[in-house]
């Protein structure tokens, strides 16, 4: 079980820290890189064919025009989830909406702005159809998810 993270930038990382975190936790391997799909478009290309056979989803962070996700994806057929970054033109709405308008044909799965949590936990879904061990930690996880809002509640009401 491999993701592969790739940020167009190294600014990016600390935005990606709590999926690669949430990865980890599910016990899957993770190789994160820094790639252009800009400045180094041969060097993206390489990685992405030297993935094909062993990367079950691509997490790919990008914030402005935000085509890393999209080259990667006219270049793959591993699913390839885009991670919009907010940037400091136009508070990353220019990214989401870089990302989310894919031409026909070559699907991006979009997460919210900055949301590396649910990228990751997209990605563990994803790869949950292929590793059945992944869905019972999923199932998991949403139930402690579940509980706390419950707990939260009941502290709430008891006030």
């Amino acid at each position: 079980m491999k993701v592969a993270v790739i940020m167009g930038s190294k600014s990016d990382y600390p935005k990606l820290e709590e999926g690669i975190k949430i990865l980890k936790k599910f016990e899957i391997n993770v190789e994160t890189r820094v790639l252009s799909a800009h400045r180094t478009p041969k060097e993206l290309m390489d990685f992405v064919n030297d993935i094909e056979d062993n990367v079950d989803v691509i997490i790919a962070a990008a914030g402005k025009a935000a085509h890393l996700p999209g080259v990667i994806a006219s270049n793959t057929l591993i699913p390839v989830i885009g991670l919009p970054i907010k940037s400091s033109t136009l508070d990353g709405l220019d990214s989401l909406l870089s990302i989310v308008q894919m031409p026909k044909g070559i699907p991006v799965a979009t997460v919210a702005i900055d949301s590396s949590l649910n990228a990751a936990l997209l990605a563990i879904q994803i790869m949950s159809l292929r590793y059945k061990d992944l869905k019972i930690k999923l199932d998991n996880y949403r139930k402690e998810m579940s509980k706390k809002v419950l707990e939260d509640d009941e502290s709430i009401s008891n006030l």
